[in-house]
């Protein structure tokens, strides 16, 4: 180890060769980096938090810390040599410590990812974007048995912390997560599902008012539409004013109208594929270059966004005040779409802990 004027320096050979038991380890990360690359027995005290979270350090024992890189790892020691700690810091950081822990294996053809932990069945959500993987995990254990044991790998990044999520909150236990050759694997054994909510218990419906009528913000509501489906709860989406254009037929529907209502109808979108974006819509070049963007990188379209929240039971109702206002009449919405007016929306908010105005 090397001596600093307030704590030591201690290269990434020691740290390997270190009996990790003779002291104590602290990880300065945040808590989602540790989802899939964790060492064991570290305290993780994330260097936000500091020096908020300094109670969590035992001081029985002599402290190494380390992060992502070794910069603010090295801050942190000085805090804590400051503070009477023996305290070290990891040269490099996890980062380091990864790759020489990989490298003997780099000689060797290595395994494909999970192969050595990989169950019998296997829900490959390789490729697919958010909520993709997701709702084909909760797609896919929906009707099994409390024990069945599945291993899921996928490749979006946030799938680490998603299925963490997911698991706390459906009830289903998260045996392991690990990350090898960017993919993201892990192992989740099935739960029976939770009991009934006690007296006084919040619920955990979800209710989203889709007021706006632009494609970004709709393809928001319904990636977090299918991502509540997929974790069990009950959604109602509330179209009203502007919304109501995205649930309307994208043909022309024959209707028995005033000329103000045609005038309506004429100006504004009919169905999803007329959207326009929030921001830089240019004339619907900007609408069109999304949904190129989407369709390159694997991203379910908006409109298989609607089918799959109808395919899990997501509620739709149109707002019947609104469409009186903008001359919209039932023949034109999309099939799965239900009437409702405010007592509607209030007593399905009454039932969720998240009512989002979109």
């Amino acid at each position: 180890m090397e001596q600093n004027d307030s704590f030591q320096h201690i290269s990434l050979e020691d740290f390997i060769a270190l009996d990790k038991n003779s002291v104590t380890l602290v990880d300065l990360r945040e808590p989602d980096e540790l989802l899939v690359s964790a060492i064991d027995g570290a305290v993780n005290a994330p260097f936000s938090g500091f020096p908020g979270n300094l109670d969590d350090i035992p001081t029985d024992k002599p402290v190494v810390v380390f992060c992502n890189h070794g910069t603010f790892s090295e801050e942190v020691a000085e805090i804590l040599a400051d503070r009477g700690y023996a305290v070290s810091s990891l040269d490099g950081g996890y980062r380091a410590y990864r790759t020489a822990a990989e490298r003997p294996a780099a000689a060797e053809e290595k395994p494909a990812a999970c192969q050595l932990r990989r169950d019998p069945v296997l829900v490959d959500a390789k490729g697919m974007k958010c909520p993709g993987p997701i709702v084909k995990v909760a797609d896919y254990l929906r009707d099994k048995p409390a024990g069945t044991v599945i291993t899921v790998e996928a490749t979006e990044d946030a799938f680490a912390s998603d299925i963490a999520v997911w698991c706390d909150r459906t009830g289903n236990r998260l045996d392991w997560l690990e990350k090898q050759d960017d993919i993201i694997c892990g192992q989740i054994t099935r739960q029976d599902p939770a009991p009934a909510a006690i007296a006084g218990e919040l619920p955990n419906d979800k209710t989203f008012v889709v007021f706006s009528g632009d494609l970004d913000k709709t393809i928001a509501a319904f990636i977090m539409a299918n991502g509540a489906a997929a974790m069990g709860r009950k959604v109602t989406m509330f179209f009203t004013f502007w919304g109501l254009n995205i649930l309307r037929r994208p043909e022309k529907v024959k209707a028995d109208k005033t000329f103000i209502e045609r005038m309506f109808g004429f100006m504004m979108p009919r169905g999803t594929q007329k959207l326009g974006l929030s921001r830089m819509n240019m004339g619907g070049a900007g609408a069109k270059m999304i949904r190129g963007i989407m369709n390159a990188k694997g991203i379910s379209s908006l409109e298989e966004l609607i089918q799959s929240a109808k395919d899990h039971g997501v509620r739709i109702v149109a707002c019947q005040m609104s469409m009186d206002i903008m001359g919209i009449h039932q023949e034109e919405l999309i099939d799965g779409v239900e009437l409702g007016g405010v007592s509607t929306f209030l007593g399905s908010g009454e039932q969720s802990d998240m009512s989002l105005f979109i």
